[in-house]
């Protein structure tokens, strides 16, 4: 508990003004303060000061100061206030209920001493205390007081308990600063001891919240708290509020809901408090203040009401709940729990023991709260503590339950509170809340889906599936169905009209007592709803757009109302103002019974007549009079006249209570008139008799008499047999046509059987009534058997017939017992005549008749007895009941007997029993039509809402798609991922993305999320939140799944959608704005990047400038691009731009104003353009300008106009004149006798300066062919006159290549240049010459010469020349020139080695270009050597074919038996070899074996015989799919098996394929999904195919095949099996890791059965082997017989032929 201060009411004084009184009103409306001048003033509940009055003394002479007051309490209703006095009064004062009423004393107790303390505990009843020590009670009715308890202590306080009204006494004689807690008994439990505390001052006055929950005490500037813990049974104290300058606290007063305390002072200051452990706002609606841990303050914010919610246990309340429209609280205690109706201020609290908080409530009726846990149904009324009743039902629809509390008064009843409900679908309970009984069960035929009792409690409504809609009279256990399709049903509020639609009729029952008569009227929509308000009813009907009401006969509704209040005066004053009609007629029969059981006769007889009813109406006339005269006579209502009462006993049919009361007063003539009159002569005589009365005799004869002449002969007859005259009597009965009562009266007088005249009258008699039995008995009694027999047998009567048969004619017992049969079936007696048909030895007959009789035990005994043909069609009969009966093995076994196993299966099916109708339909149905009916009965589960059902008959046939489709339609979506991720966990991610996008298109964002982070699209997920403007959770995506700079790209979008202060402080929080501005700037979006610098980062702005000029110059806008490179400090790329746009005065201006290092460049670009233009003179003036002279050589250089350039040059560069002479020298050698002139006229300039060496360097560029007289003057001029030749000489003619070669090769020789010379005549091709100075002049350069003569040779291609020089220069020659076939013919006749060198190099070539198979002829030619330098050549051939396409066909064969075989002699040689056992051995053998497997599979394909050995080929293949392609070979493993119909197996394996194409595309392995292939041998880790191996239409082909294939329900997704409990073609046991050898026919294991070879680990299944000789026997095929020479030398021989198949 917490106090807080909130405001001040009386502001405090400067001297002593205590505060002596303080009371709050029971209703928490208004607060009263009694300060220290004796005013009492008033506030309202939120501390207004709203009125005052003065109290008085109880004698005004002693003036106002004579008295203090001690004591002041509000009456209950919050009106009144008593005030206890010093002066020995207690006065009264009438306060209103108003502000502002006039205040009057209404009592006043003088007593004998001072008031010291009051309470005014209960309405009328005030307690208090006195100086004197007693305590007395004032009685505010009869304004007098007397004394309750007394002792010789003075009272100091008192306090009530509220619960049971009763009063405590305190008593205390100082202040010790402590506080003691005591317990129930009056034991200490707990003391608070604060005397050591020297801040502490006495404590002077305390009160206990309303709950009693927490308890204050006031002292000197403080309050303490205390507050009692319910977990530890025991007052813990709270944090004192500490008040400076309140001095002493003299007064506490607590609101009654506990949530204000108001303290008052000694210096008359009143403080008021919050009280409260915590509050919340519920639903923005209601504002919960618990004031306590067991009270709560529940307020509306809306309207200001509010209730105070309050454990009376002292149990603390969790949670408050505000359910049913804002309208009911509920709450849980540890104990209890706690309900309450806001608007009627009703509260409840029920013992309740925790149940996880699993009850779910309803409110739909406003006077009682329905909870359902755990499948019990609790009542709880509003403003009751008691549970109203529980019942146990699993149906917790509240139209499936009716509860009726008091809504209707009757006479006679002070309580009346009923409830219905269902205990199954089809029963109903009614149940006495108010005696807790059962009143009655209503049995139905059908499911019951809504139901209703009448307010009285005394009627049902209900209806069930089938529309129908029944009343139910509980009083009398009758049944009605009242109404068919009924469509909308409701009693109408306040009386036992019943409003009900069937199809477009509206039907009103204004009489529910005759549910027969019913008033119709025409509908075009639908019945809505019932209004019943201001004398007026009206039924609500939708019409479409419109709403149409039909108003009721509120009259008819009346009578009802006037019938339950017994008003039958009323009633049939308003029956009066009615036409009669059927309705009409129904209300005047109902008052006529009504006012009977009354004894209203004037009404009834008023009744009668309107019913037309003469007889009653007059019968019940003379019946008034009668009681109208005895009422005059005795007084009262004269019903209570014995002559009256007997009269109603008639009516009623009563007559022997009609004679019980005339004979009670002697009125025995009465009683005999009323039989004579009604004829009842009988009961008359009886009458006689009783009372001895002197005419009976005489009555008798008249009965007699009366008799015949009614013709009542059989009557006259008793009489006459009752008198002793039998003869008479047989003669009366007989004219009676009674021969049978003449027979029985003969057969028991002796004298009558005597006389044969009498019975030959009555056996014709008998005979002619045929009346046969009773004359057979006759005829036997007579002794006539043979004619009593045929009597017997014509009347049916067998049992007497057999019995006399078995005497007198025993041969005929069997026919009769057969008659006797076919008679009982004839009377539906069927179960008697299987007996007599069994004594008959009538089989057939007997079995038919165990049938109708539905004798099936004594049926199946028979017919167990029969042979198979008779008993077939009858087992099925009895089968159909035992399903009904649920007794599904002894049905399935009689289906079975009578060959109808299809009705078994329907059995099983209907019961639901899918697994038993599975079993048996497998056996006796083809896989399609058990599909097909399971799958009906899916789609009919699915259409009831069944979807669990539904999905088990789906998944039994192996169609998961369908139920996935159900869960789809039905948007389970979680039923159908969970469904996908079990059998199509490929098509989960896709799944979850389709999801996504349907719920987000439904707007269900949050489990659009989900799925789509399912799917690994958190893009998608991101863009949804996105387009609905949710940042928030994008952001949040985008963070936790997205990568390094998703979230950021997202918070960059999220602040462009928000803009301005709030994008940057968001992208502050972030971390991310520098990035934004920037990647805002690189996008374009350069608003927002101003806008983002200019707010937060100012000196990114210049950046921004220079992005957005660029960005502006690249679409042409150069104007605004300038102004932005200048704003951006970036003036040079404003002039480069335009310089780049040749606009030149522009980019002066701008060069000039901003940046005059840049004008050198505007000049250097205004040069390059005139140069372009040729405009040269213009060119190189601009150049000069710009001082850049070097750019004009350039050019001009580039324009060919080198005098130009060396000009410039000369004139503005000397230092690189001389490169640049240079330079031209080499341009005219380059042009050729085009640069002669040029050349010529430099050498003599180098010439005459004696710089010989240039000079010879131009003489020898001069290279004019056409003129060989120039060329020779050169060569000459090369040479001085005086023919010395100076070593600079030499060195500048040796730097040259000299033309032509002979005058070079003289020159060179003349100079003694040999190597030169030589050089010259081996270019000029003259070999023998070369040889000959080489030989002659310096035979170290033979050598040399034959060098360069092979290169000739081979750079010649004169290679059959080479051949004679250089066999291996040939051979490199030939190969070179790809003339393979010449350099292998060649090689071939060198050594091995060198052969195998140039068959790799050529085979190297072939495969490059592609002709693997041309490489692997030459292996196949020339062996495969031992050389690992070859193995990567092996290999390769090996990859080329395996990826080869057309390769799966017979035609393939020789090229897989090449490959084969070079790869067997490859691995032959290996044994032999240093490389046996190594890794690449090991390789090797492997690719044998699988190029064995293709070449036999390649075989197997050309003999039809072979195609599963094919098959299971390509199957065995899988496991090598390391080094095979695995795309290709999972489609060739796929397309084998499902060529052999081996489905299951080519379902997986095309699947595969499909996977394995897919990663193709994706570019990695990491989607695939290895379920199917686990504990095979099929490896897991495969290479990824670089590129796909099947074309896209065979791909689409198999893509189709598959997704029609996963729709079969026959289809089952597990590779087959065998004996080892593993997939079939797995060289490795699952469970046992034992490994087999593979068959060398199959590749699959040798289990058992196998035959053996001569080298070690080969080995062959029997039956595979066998088959293989036949079809190579039968086919004669090439292929096969050239497999079985292939193993022959791999196996090391073939086992004997003769062939084995046991």
């Amino acid at each position: 508990m917490q106090l807080r201060h909130v405001r001040t009411l009386l502001a405090p004084q400067d001297g002593t003004a205590r505060v002596t009184c303080m009371a709050w009103s029971a209703n928490s409306g208004r607060f009263a303060v009694c300060t220290a001048e004796r005013v009492v003033l008033l506030y309202d509940e939120h501390g207004e000061r709203r009125d005052k009055f003065s109290t008085k003394p109880a004698d005004a002479k002693y003036g106002r100061k004579s008295y203090v007051v001690k004591g002041m309490a509000f009456s209950p209703d919050s009106t009144k206030i008593a005030i206890g006095q010093t002066d020995n009064i207690v006065y009264v004062y009438r306060i209103g209920e108003e502000w502002g009423d006039k205040k009057v004393i209404c009592n006043k107790f003088i007593q004998m001493s001072a008031v010291t303390c009051l309470l005014w505990p209960a309405e009328n009843t005030i307690v208090f205390g006195l100086a004197e020590g007693k305590v007395r009670l004032a009685n505010t009715k009869n304004n007098k007081s007397s004394t309750i308890y007394g002792t010789d202590s003075y009272v100091v306080s008192l306090a009530s308990y509220w619960s049971h009204s009763g009063s405590l006494q305190g008593s205390t004689e100082g202040c010790d600063k402590k506080i003691v807690a005591y317990g129930k008994e009056g034991n200490v439990i707990q003391t608070f001891d604060y005397s050591r505390d020297s801040s502490e001052k006495e404590f002077t006055t305390a009160a206990a919240s309303p709950g009693g929950q927490a308890v204050v005490i006031g002292s000197y500037d403080r309050l303490r708290v205390l507050n009692w813990s319910p977990r530890r049974g025991a007052w813990e104290e709270a944090k004192p509020k500490e008040i400076p300058h309140l001095y002493t606290i003299t007064s506490l007063a607590w609101k009654r809901d506990g949530s204000r305390l108001c303290a008052g002072t000694l210096c008359g200051g009143v403080e008021q408090f919050d009280c409260c452990l915590r509050r919340s706002i519920y639903k923005n609606k209601f504002e919960m203040t618990y004031v306590g841990p067991s009270q709560v303050i529940v307020k509306n914010l809306s309207t200001g009401t509010r209730v105070v919610l309050k454990s009376h246990y002292g149990y603390e309340i969790d949670e408050v709940k505000i359910l049913g429209k804002d309208r009911y609280l509920v709450a849980h205690t540890s104990d209890t729990l706690l309900l309450g109706d806001i608007n009627s201020n009703k509260l409840s609290e029920v013992a309740w023991q925790g149940s996880g908080g699993n009850e779910k409530f309803f409110f739909d009726n406003e006077n009682v709260c329905m909870i359902f846990n755990a499948g019990e149904l609790t009542l709880v009324e509003y403003g009751s503590n008691d549970i109203l009743g529980s019942v146990r039902t699993e149906f917790v629809n509240p139209h499936l339950v009716s509860v009726r509390i008091n809504e209707r008064q009757q006479r006679g009843v002070e309580e009346n509170k009923r409830l219905a409900y269902l205990i199954d679908i089809k029963t109903i309970a009614t149940v006495d809340l108010v005696g807790n009984y059962s009143v009655g069960t209503v049995s139905h035929d059908s499911k019951i889906d809504w139901l209703e009792l009448n307010e009285t409690g005394h009627k049902l409504l209900f209806r069930d599936k089938k529309m129908r809609l029944q009343l139910y009279d509980i009083e009398s256990s009758t049944k009605t169905t009242i109404l068919n399709y009924c469509s909308y049903v409701q009693w109408v509020p306040g009386s036992d009209v019943v409003v009900a639609q069937s199809r477009n009729n509206l039907c009103i029952w204004y009489n529910i007592d005759a549910p027969e008569r019913v008033t119709m009227f025409p509908l075009k929509g639908d019945v809505v709803n019932l209004e019943r308000s201001d004398g007026k009813t009206e039924v609500i009907v939708s019409e479409g757009v419109n709403t149409v009401s039909y108003t009721l006969d509120e009259g008819l509704i009346e009578f009802g109302t006037a019938i339950d209040d017994e008003d039958y005066h009323r009633a049939t004053a308003f029956l009066e103002t009615l036409e009669m009609s059927t309705e009409t007629e129904a209300m005047w029969k109902t008052l006529s019974k009504l006012a009977l059981e009354a004894r209203q006769l004037h009404i009834a007889e008023r009744c009668f007549a309107a019913l037309g009813n003469v007889a009653k109406a007059r019968f019940l006339h003379e019946t008034n009079a009668i009681a109208d005269q005895a009422a005059q006579e005795h007084g009262g209502d004269g019903t209570d006249h014995y002559l009256v009462r007997a009269r109603l006993a008639m009516l009623d049919k009563n007559y022997k209570l009609a004679e019980m009361i005339f004979l009670e007063q002697n009125a025995t003539e009465e009683a005999m008139d009323m039989y004579q009159e009604l004829h009842m002569w009988d009961e008359c005589i009886v009458v006689a008799e009783a009372k001895g009365h002197p005419m009976l005799d005489k009555l008798r004869r008249g009965y007699y008499q009366w008799l015949l002449d009614t013709q009542q002969e059989e009557k006259a007859g008793e009489v006459q047999e009752g008198q002793g005259d039998y003869l008479a009597a047989v003669s009366l009965y007989l004219r009676a046509g009674l021969p049978a009562k003449a027979a029985r009266l003969a057969m028991n007088r002796d004298e009558l059987m005597t006389n044969g005249d009498v019975i030959n009258r009555i056996s014709t008699a008998l005979i002619r009534g045929e009346l046969f039995e009773q004359a057979g008995d006759l005829f036997e009694k007579v002794g006539n058997a043979r004619k009593a027999l045929e009597c017997y047998c014509k009347g049916n009567a067998f049992l007497k017939a057999v019995e006399l048969a078995r005497l007198a004619f025993p041969a005929e017992v069997v026919k009769l017992e057969e008659a006797w049969g076919d008679h009982l079936v004839q009377q539906k007696q069927l179960d008697a005549a299987i007996n007599h048909y069994i004594e008959a030895r009538c089989s057939i007959k007997a079995i038919e008749a165990a049938l109708g009789a539905r004798q099936w035990k004594k049926a199946i005994y028979i017919l167990d007895l029969q042979d198979k043909q008779t008993a077939a069609k009858y087992y099925p009969k009895i089968a159909q009941h035992y399903a009904a009966l649920q007794e599904y093995e002894i049905a399935e076994e009689l289906y079975i007997k009578g060959d109808q196993t299809k009705d078994a299966i329907d059995m099983y099916t209907q019961a639901g029993l899918w697994e038993q109708a599975h079993k048996l339909a497998i056996k006796c149905m083809s896989q399609e039509d058990v599909s097909v009916l399971y799958i009906t009965q899916a789609q009919e589960m699915e259409k009831q809402g069944k979807y669990k059902e539904a999905e088990r008959l789906y998944i039994t046939v192996n169609e998961p798609d369908l139920a996935i489709t159900m869960y789809k339609k039905c948007k389970m979506y979680d039923e159908m991922v969970r469904l996908v991720a079990k059998y199509h966990k490929d098509l989960l991610s896709d799944t979850h993305l389709h999801l996504g996008k349907e719920l987000e298109v439904e707007g269900r964002l949050q489990e659009a999320e989900y799925h789509y982070l399912e799917a690994k699209d958190w893009k998608a997920t991101v863009n949804m939140y996105r387009v609905n403007d949710m940042w928030e959770e994008a952001y949040r995506v985008a963070k936790a799944h997205g990568g390094a700079n998703s979230y950021k790209q997202v918070a960059y979008m999220w602040a462009k959608s928000l803009g301005g202060e709030a994008a940057v402080k968001l992208l502050s929080k972030f971390g991310l704005l520098e990035m934004a501005i920037d990647h805002a700037a690189d996008s374009g979006v350069f608003e927002f990047a101003f806008e983002l610098a200019r707010l937060s980062m100012k000196q990114k702005m210049p950046e921004i400038h220079l992005k957005y000029a660029m960005f502006l110059e690249d679409e042409g806008k150069f104007e605004e691009a300038e102004a932005e490179f200048i704003k951006a400090g970036k003036p040079k790329e404003a002039v480069l731009m335009f310089v780049h746009n040749q606009n030149w005065d522009a980019a002066q201006r701008v060069a000039e104003a901003h940046d005059p290092d840049s004008v050198a460049d505007v000049l250097v670009g205004q040069a390059r353009f005139a140069f372009e233009h040729r405009e040269f003179q213009k060119a190189e003036a601009f150049l000069l300008r710009a001082q850049r002279p070097e750019l004009a050589i350039k050019y001009y250089k580039e324009a060919d106009m080198w005098s130009e350039a060396l000009r410039i040059c000369k004139e503005y560069v000397p230092g690189r004149l001389e490169e640049l002479q240079k330079e031209c020298g080499r341009e005219a050698a380059k042009k050729g006798s085009g640069g002669t002139e040029g050349l010529l006229e430099q050498a003599r300039e180098w010439e005459q300066a004696g710089e010989y060496a240039r000079a010879v360097d131009c003489y020898l560029k001069v290279q004019d062919s056409s003129n060989s007289v120039l060329m020779e003057k050169c060569l000459l001029k090369v040479l001085p006159p005086d023919t010395s030749v100076t070593a600079g000489h030499k060195r500048a003619i040796s730097n040259h290549s000299l033309e032509p070669k002979w005058a070079a090769a003289e020159l060179y020789l003349n100079m003694d240049l040999i190597r030169e010379a030589i050089d010259a005549f081996i270019e000029g091709e003259e070999w023998s010459k070369a040889k000959r100075v080489a030989k002659e002049l310096d035979p170290r350069y033979g050598e040399y010469v034959d060098q360069r003569y092979k290169e000739y040779l081979k750079n010649q291609g004169k290679v059959d020349s080479l051949v004679g020089v250089d066999v291996m220069a040939a051979l490199d020659m030939y190969a070179e020139q790809e003339q393979w076939e010449k350099c292998l013919e060649v090689a071939a006749k060198q050594n091995y080695k060198v052969l195998h060198k140039y068959v790799a190099l050529y085979a190297t070539h072939l495969i490059r270009e592609g002709s693997w198979d041309k490489a692997l002829s030459l292996y196949v030619q020339h062996g495969a050597p031992v050389n690992p330098q070859n193995f990567n050549i092996y290999k390769r051939l090996f990859v080329e074919m395996v990826n080869a396409p057309g390769m799966n066909c017979a035609e393939a064969y020789s090229s897989w038996a090449d490959l084969r075989d070079v790869l067997f002699s490859l691995c032959e040689n290996l044994v032999k070899s240093s490389e046996v056992n190594t890794p690449a051995h090991a390789e090797f053998e492997t690719m044998l074996l699988i190029s064995h497997y293709y070449a036999t599979r390649s075989a197997a394909q050309g003999v039809k015989q072979l195609d599963t050995v094919a098959a299971r080929l390509s199957i065995s293949l899988l496991r090598h799919t390391d080094l095979l392609p695995a795309d290709k070979a999972f489609y060739e493993a796929g397309i084998a098996a499902k060529a052999v119909n081996w489905e299951n197996m080519a379902f997986i394996f095309l699947n595969r394929f499909l996977d394995f194409s897919d990663a193709i595309e994706e570019g990695n392995l990491d989607a695939l999904d290895h379920s199917d292939f686990q504990n095979t041998d099929i490896p897991f880790e495969v290479p990824l195919p670089a590129h796909q191996h099947v074309p896209e239409e065979k791909r689409e082909e198999v893509r189709d095949w598959v997704l029609t294939m996963s729709m079969d329900q026959r289809l089952e997704q597990v590779l087959p099996q065998d004996e080892r409990d593993t997939y079939e073609a797995s060289l490795v046991a699952a469970g046992t890791g034992v490994h087999s050898l593979p068959c060398v026919l199959t590749g699959y294991p040798v289990l058992r059965n196998k035959i053996e070879f001569k080298r070690p680990g080969r080995e062959a299944n029997k039956d595979t082997w066998n088959k293989f000789l036949m079809a190579v026997k039968t086919s004669h095929s090439p292929a096969c017989q050239d497999v079985l020479k292939f193993l022959s030398q791999w196996c090391g021989g073939l086992p004997s032929t003769s062939f084995s198949f046991q």
